[in-house]
């Protein structure tokens, strides 16, 4: 699995060449508690590295989703719009916010391992 993660706790998986998928992490959900909406980029648009592209509301909290890497969001997980709980349930599969063909691949390299990712968190 090719997975990364930024500090602001999203995560992406490039295994498919043709759309890398993102989401949030473990730690992102536990933070947020239950998950009670989500608010998705259009298909189409266009984001560069480190904007907003979504929004997760909780019975918490609310936070931005921000883009792991330049690129244009292919998809969106629909599943996820009609059932937010899937942030919670299943982080890392079911629960993925949307697909982005890589504009940057480069910015790749910028973004954490899991080693390193599980680092972060013991300085938190």
């Amino acid at each position: 699995m090719s997975v990364k993660f930024t500090a602001d706790h999203e995560w992406i998986n490039t295994a498919n060449a043709d759309a890398a998928v993102v989401g949030i992490t473990v730690h992102a959900q536990d933070a947020l508690g239950d998950v009670v909406f989500v608010d998705l980029p259009e298909v189409g648009k266009t984001f560069n590295k480190g904007e907003i592209a979504g929004v997760v509301e909780s019975v918490k909290a609310a936070a931005d989703i921000y883009m792991p890497v330049t690129g244009e969001v292919v998809e969106v997980n629909e599943d996820l719009r009609n059932d937010p709980a899937l942030a919670n349930t299943d982080p890392l599969g079911a629960g993925w916010f949307f697909k982005v063909k890589v504009g940057a691949p480069a910015e790749l390299d910028g973004l954490m391992d899991a080693t390193a990712y599980d680092a972060l968190l013991k300085t938190l």
